[in-house]
This record gives structure tokens, C-alpha cells and sequence, in this order.
């Protein structure tokens, strides 16, 4: 059963979903918490924009989770604040139970859901799956790969903001040292991984990047796991690719510094939280919804950084040097503008081989496909 609360009547109803087993012992997983907007009719609106338009969004963890989830969430309450416009979620449906995923995706577009937003990679198969389904419906699949006439793709360049966090963390290290607990070794991480070490070696050359992988986007308990493993190999510096602020909790009892991810962390960690990249999901949902009240439905490829203010930093911690601020604050508007690209040649990998020559940039096909560590990366980009 599928617990529905309705907002504006405060009416609690039930709806059945085709059976599946739920990985969270006594579970009651929460559907479609329908938001209120405001519903007088706007004068001179168009008929396609007057319309309302019921939008849901599918997270993998829960929506207060201080991380991935809860980033999207924020988008959502953004555009949840347009007339006429409707959105709802569901929360916690794991990625690796295809059936409910499915199901969750097909009661929302049988019950007059326009436009879903599924918000994790691992949703890709359901999302085309149920969207043949649905022509007249359109699903926007985060960090996905695939397009189709109803399926688009949206995502950020958060390697830019990464890039940025490498400066900051390769100034503060003392060891030369730095830890990166990471989820999983697919091209979005890796990405991620080797535009912060080449920020890291443009601030300091002699530094070098340890990866540790947990291979779990969202396991509190091994992220600190390893998190420790990292401090007690002499690491001063911990960053993260994970949905949890569990690293930030480790690096702030054991004194030494942080970078958060998805959003500001500082608060799971005063002092040792240097910065983070950051999400500004909002800006994204906001186009593609303003797109989808005017009648435009086309699918799309989404890959939007600096330069739209989708990828950030959060605030400086007030132990990073002014100095330092203001050579990361420059860097960022060369990035915004396009005079600085990261994967500019010559780069080599682990080896020592050049795989980005002299006068080349990395294309965003190479980008996407990205499965080598640069210089100064400690670890496998393919572990057992």
C-alpha cells in the first residue's frame, strides 16, 4: 500500500501498487505529497500556460536526507511555487528494485502526471521502459545517456565546481595527502575524481589524491569506514562523492579538513568543512517546466555548468585564506566564460601517457565516457 497525503485537504487516502518487496523492513513509503500553488487564473495566459501541470519527481533516498535527495528537493520547492503548477514525490525508491521503480513511474503517469523527473542514473531502463507507455507524457532522467522522443536528459557540470574544491584542498594540505571516499567507479565519478586532482596539483604539484570506494551511493556506516581508513594513512584532507555527510562527520572528529558535496555541509562539520560543489537543481526544473506550460514537450540533452549557475560552491569555511578565496573566485568566472577549459592538454593519466595532447580539450563525448585517472590519483578506476 502507497500512503497518499493531499495538502490542501489534509484527506488521507490509499492506493494500491502492483506487489513488490520492500528492502526497508516496515517501510511505508510516502506517494505524491501534493504541493498547493497558487490557483486563480492569470489574465492574458495563454490556454497551453494557464493549464495545470502535475509534476513528480522519483528520489532514491529521502528527501530531508542532507544530500543527493534532498537537493533535488529544493528544485522541486522551487518550481512547486509557479501557478498552476502541481508537483509531488515519491521518496526512498531504491534503484535496485526494478519492479517498484516501474510501478511507482507508471501510477504516476496514469493518474495525469505530464512531466516526471527521475532523479538517479540507475532508473534508466524503468524510465524507458514505462515511457513507450506513455508518448503524450514526458520523463527527464537525471544523468542519464539515453534519449527517445518522451525521454530527455539532464544533468550539471559539477567536475567545474570540483576543479575549484581541488584548489582549496590542495592549498590546505600539510601531509600532501588527500582522501577521496567515493561511490562508484562509472565515468561521472571519475570525472569528477580527476578534475579535483588537477585542481589540487595546479595549487600544489607535490600533493596526490587517494581513492577509496565504498560501491554504495548512500551507506553512512562504510563511508566512515572508510573515511577513517583514509585519516589513519596520514590523509588531511577528506573529500567525497557520496549522498551522506558521513565524511564531513569523520574529518570533523579527527581535526582535519573537509569538502562537502550536493550542498553546504558545515553544519555537519564547523570545522573542518573547507567548501563544497554544489546543486542548483531549481534553474534546470524551472526551464524545463516554463518549457512544458507553453506547450514544448520536445525531449532534450541537458548538460548546463558555472556559466547557468547549476553547479556551485558553497561559502568559504573561515579557516580558508582570503588569499586563496580570491584565486578560486577568479578561476570560477574564467570557467563561467569559457576561458578556462579543465580537460585542456597536455594531461596524462596514471602512467604517465599523455591522453589529452597539447592545443586538445576533452569533447563531452570523451567526457561522458571518461574511465582513466589523471596524474596524481592514487587508486583504481576499476577496483575488483
Amino acid at each position: 500500500m502507497i500512503r497518499l497525503i493531499h495538502r490542501q485537504t489534509e484527506r488521507i487516502m490509499f492506493y494500491s501498487l502492483s506487489s513488490h518487496k520492500t528492502r526497508i523492513p516496515s517501510f511505508i513509503y510516502l506517494l505524491f505529497i501534493s504541493a498547493i500553488v497558487f490557483s486563480l487564473p492569470i489574465p492574458f495566459q495563454s490556454e497551453a500556460i494557464a493549464k495545470e501541470l502535475k509534476v513528480g519527481f522519483i528520489y532514491i533516498s529521502n528527501a530531508e536526507d542532507a544530500g543527493w535527495s534532498h537537493s533535488h528537493d529544493l528544485g522541486r520547492q522551487l518550481i512547486d511555487k509557479i501557478p498552476n503548477v502541481t508537483t509531488n514525490y515519491v521518496e526512498s525508491v531504491w534503484d535496485g528494485d526494478e519492479t517498484y521503480i516501474d510501478s511507482t513511474l507508471f501510477h504516476m503517469a496514469t493518474n495525469g502526471y505530464e512531466l516526471i523527473f527521475a532523479t538517479t542514473f540507475g532508473y534508466l531502463n524503468s524510465v524507458h521502459k514505462i515511457a513507450r507507455q506513455f508518448p503524450k507524457t514526458l520523463f527527464m532522467h537525471c544523468s542519464g545517456n539515453q534519449i527517445s522522443s518522451n525521454v530527455g536528459t539532464y544533468f550539471g557540470r559539477i567536475y567545474q565546481a570540483r576543479y575549484l574544491t581541488g584548489l582549496i584542498a590542495g592549498t590546505m594540505t600539510k601531509t600532501n595527502l588527500i582522501g577521496y571516499v567515493a561511490a562508484f567507479p562509472i565515468p561521472e565519478v571519475i570525472r569528477g575524481i580527476n578534475a579535483f586532482t588537477l585542481g589540487v596539483r595546479e595549487a600544489n604539484p607535490d600533493a596526490k589524491v587517494h581513492v577509496q570506494w565504498t560501491l554504495d551511493w548512500n551507506n553512512p556506516a562504510r563511508e566512515k569506514q572508510v573515511a577513517r581508513k583514509l585519516i589513519k594513512q596520514e590523509m588531511d584532507v577528506l573529500a567525497q562523492h557520496q549522498d551522506s555527510p558521513a565524511t564531513q562527520i569523520v574529518a570533523n572528529e579527527n581535526g582535519v579538513y573537509s569538502i562537502g558535496y550536493h550542498q553546504d555541509m558545515s553544519s555537519y562539520a564547523p570545522e573542518s568543512h573547507l567548501t563544497a560543489p554544489i546543486w542548483q537543481w531549481g534553474l534546470i526544473y524551472k526551464y524545463i517546466v516554463d518549457k512544458a506550460r507553453a506547450g514544448n514537450r520536445k525531449s532534450e540533452s541537458i548538460w548546463w555548468g558555472l556559466e547557468h549557475g547549476v553547479v556551485d560552491l558553497a561559502p568559504f569555511g573561515n579557516m580558508v585564506p582570503e588569499k586563496t578565496r580570491k584565486k578560486v573566485l577568479l578561476k570560477k568566472d574564467e570557467i563561467a566564460s569559457g576561458r578556462f577549459n579543465i580537460f585542456s592538454g597536455p594531461i596524462k593519466d596514471q602512467e604517465g601517457s599523455i591522453q589529452i595532447p597539447e592545443g586538445e580539450q576533452a569533447t563531452d563525448e570523451e567526457l561522458l565516457g571518461m574511465s582513466w585517472f589523471v596524474e596524481g590519483v592514487v587508486g583504481t578506476s576499476s577496483p575488483d
